[in-house]
This record gives C-alpha cells, structure tokens and sequence, in this order.
C-alpha cells in the first residue's frame, strides 16, 4: 500500500510551470474583481478561498474561488444584486454567468480555469448569515493545521474519491467534498490512516469532536462549527462506497484504484427498465438536479402503490433535458391483487373494508389469520401506462410544484432499451447493474 501511495503522490505533485501558470490566472481575475469593489461602500474586503489558497489541489483540477465579503448590515437584495454586478463587470470578457447554492454566484472560465465570485459576509466565527461565511474560516483554519505532507495526503484521498466518481458536492453527486477530504485528512493524518479507520467505521460514528447529535449513517464534524455535520451533504449511497473501496484497496492495493475506469454496458436488465424524459425550462444545475432526483423518488413511490416493485430508481439530466429511471421487478404485473383487510373481532373496521371494497372484489374470505381478504382486478398492469396514468392524472403526487410546467408541456415514458446518446446510456446503466465497488472487495 505504501508503494502505491508513493506512486500516487507523484503523479498528484504540481510542477512549478503548472503552479506559475494557475498563480497568474487567479491574480488576473483577483485584480478585475479589487477594481470593481472600490465602487461599492457594503464591501469590506476580498480574498481567495477553496484549494487553490490551501494549496489542495489537484493537477489540471483547480477552480479559483474569490470570495467578496460585505458588512453583516448589508440587506440580501444588495448583497446578491451587488455581488452579481461586480462578477459579470470583472469578469465581461470571460462570457461570465450565474450559478446557484443558498445564494447566486458568478462563473466564468479564464484559459480553461473556472474561476468563481462568491459573496459572503464579513462575520465573527459562528456568527454565519449565509451559507458561504463559514468558507473564509475553513480557508484559514486549513492553511494553519495541515503542514505540506497532509496537503498532499489531501490529494491522494481526492485522487481516490475522482477516480471512483465519489468527489464532488454538487447536489448531482452528493459526494464527498474538497473540504471533506481535508477534513478527514486533518483528522486522521494520512491517507493510509484514513483508510485503516474506515474499513471498521461503525453506524453513527463521529469523526471529530461535538456535543450535539446527528441521525446520519457517519457524523463527519465541521471543525470551526461544532454543530456542524458535513456528512449530512453526501448520500448514504457515496458513503457506503467509501466504505467498501477503503476495505477493497486495503485488502488488494492496487494503483487501478486511482485511474477511471471504463464503464460496463450491461445487457441482462434493460427489460426491466422504465425511463421517463422531458424537456425542462433553463434553470440552474443545483435546482433542476435536486427537482429531478425528488420527481424520481416520489413516482417510485406511486409505482409501489400501484403494485409495480421498484427495485432501483435515479434521475439523469442532459443540456436541457432530463430522465427519470427506475428499474423494476416485472414491467407487467398480474390482473390480480388481494387487499388485506382488518381481523374479523374488529367489527367496525370489518364492515367499512367490507363496503368500501365490495363493488370491486371478485372474491372475499377470511384467512388463516383471521383477517378480511379481497381479491381485485388492477386497472393497470403495464407499468408504462400506469405511469403514464398517474402523470397525467395526479401530477400533485409524483412531480415536485417546480417541474409541474415542464411535465405539462410533454413528456415521453420508454420501456427497455432504447437509442439514448452514450451519456444517457451510461446512466441508465448505473440504475441495471452491480456496483462494481462492491466487486472490488471479492
């Protein structure tokens, strides 16, 4: 395992052209941006934040994040509006636009570099007004506790979590973030630590120290806010495959572990799968993807209701298109289904199942058990026209309100395997076969 950590910190060193070239690229922006603020009284001061100003990141890999912070009685109109202003204004040659976490941001690339302007408020620590005030404190607090060996432990555990597609916390990967990994690393020192704790890491386990508790599947704490769980940010999904690619790599290192590996196209399940697609208006990635990953557990639900067993579900979005997925037991299902009714001792619950269901029963008896039975034919038994029964029909109970236009405009519901483009493919395959992290231990 040494041998390949070895390995990999090489390949993560950045050379000092590559340092040279990024340094010039973020002064550049760092000055349009200090030439802009001068106009405006609310604003304290500037600086940069994220990995480039920890010296984490990555080589090729590396957004410049410059934060501007306004006084604490600045109002939220002026602190997004102004914000904005000052973004496109510094950065009108670079084709500059807006994103979106808890409050709007500016984006725009230099020379294939992203460079980001995000505004947050000159607060004491704990203190926060926006989500984005804690950042400042996270930059400090990193550049002063990791000395240059953890910095680069940092990029090995980030190496790890990109090549295994676990990195990133946007909300269409629900990984783990560049902060994250310096948080683990600042905990448990190496990369090789990191990995010995996590292959025996138990439920509810705290990395950190808090009083405060948390119901998530690993407690992960913030180290400048206590009350803190950055955990709560990834998906159970991610953290169990970190979990068994820790306990994989420790019983077989392998440098395979840190390169992308090709995706597998698999063949057996795509009868069983059902997808919806539909055209949504321009919104930001963060709003669309959490609208889309919402519309795909609540219609799983609705097909559960309906008889249809769901056995994996997921959400995938293209440009401006987006695709609902779930893979189901049978695609069609039998006419009938029983309905279990309330013990006979029961009589007043037994006389309401009774009539509610007595126009539609085809037979009606008591078990073994003692409880009512009803045998019913199902409206639907195609799982394609159920859903597109509960779509049309009841669009309050499967589509969250943002995306109701969307689906009303049109939408398209495909059984099986169909020509999607090769990015659609590959996610709909995610949702029809193993996952490979768990192969890897075996």
């Amino acid at each position: 395992m040494k041998k390949i950590i070895s390995q990999v910190k090489k390949d993560v060193t950045i050379s000092t052209s590559a340092q040279n070239v990024k340094l010039k690229i973020a002064n550049e922006a760092f000055d349009l941006v200090k030439n802009q603020i001068k106009n405006y009284s609310e604003i304290v001061d500037i600086e940069f934040g994220g990995s480039f100003a920890k010296d984490t990141w990555l080589p090729n890999d590396a957004d410049i994040d410059i934060f501007i912070k306004f006084k604490t009685e600045t109002s939220e109109e002026n602190f997004e509006k102004i914000s904005k202003k000052i973004g496109f204004a510094a950065l009108k040659k670079y084709s500059p636009y807006v994103r979106y976490s808890e409050h709007p941001y500016v984006e725009a690339s230099i020379k294939k570099t992203k460079i980001n302007i995000v505004p947050c408020y000159d607060v004491n620590n704990g203190e926060w007004k926006s989500a984005a005030d804690r950042t400042p404190f996270h930059t400090k607090f990193m550049m002063k506790n990791l000395n240059e060996n953890m910095k680069n432990e940092v990029k090995v555990l980030k190496k790890f979590l990109k090549s295994n597609k676990i990195y990133g916390a946007e909300i269409a990967r629900q990984g783990f973030s560049g902060y994250i990994s310096e948080v683990l690393i600042y905990n448990f020192k190496t990369f090789e630590n990191l990995i010995e704790k996590m292959c025996n890491i138990k439920e509810n386990q705290v990395i950190g120290i808090t009083n405060k508790k948390f119901d998530t599947s690993i407690v992960i704490v913030d180290p400048i806010d206590k009350n803190r769980n950055l955990a709560a940010a990834i998906s159970n999904q991610n953290i169990g495959k970190f979990v068994m690619l820790c306990r994989a790599f420790q019983n077989n290192p392998k440098i395979s572990y840190f390169k992308i590996q090709k995706s597998k196209i698999s063949k057996k399940f795509w009868k069983n799968l059902l997808s919806v697609r539909f055209d949504f208006s321009d919104r930001s990635p963060d709003i669309i993807w959490g609208q889309v990953k919402r519309a795909s557990s609540t219609l799983a639900t609705q097909l559960d209701l309906g008889g249809f067993n769901v056995l994996r579900n997921g959400a995938f979005v293209e440009k401006k298109q987006a695709y609902l997925f779930f893979m189901l037991k049978e695609i069609e299902i039998s006419k009938i289904h029983s309905k279990i009714g309330p013990e006979f001792f029961r009589k007043d619950a037994t006389d309401n199942f009774v009539k509610k269901n007595i126009s539609s029963t085809e037979m009606i008896w008591i078990n073994h058990e003692n409880k009512i039975i009803s045998l019913e034919n199902r409206k639907y038994i195609e799982a394609d026209k159920f859903l597109q029964f509960i779509i049309k029909t009841n669009l309050d109970k499967g589509i969250p309100k943002g995306l109701k236009k969307d689906f009303q405009k049109g939408f398209k519901i495909f059984v099986g395997k169909q020509n999607f483009s090769k990015s659609i493919k590959e996610a709909a395959n995610e949702i029809i076969s193993s996952d490979e992290i768990l192969l890897y231990s075996n």
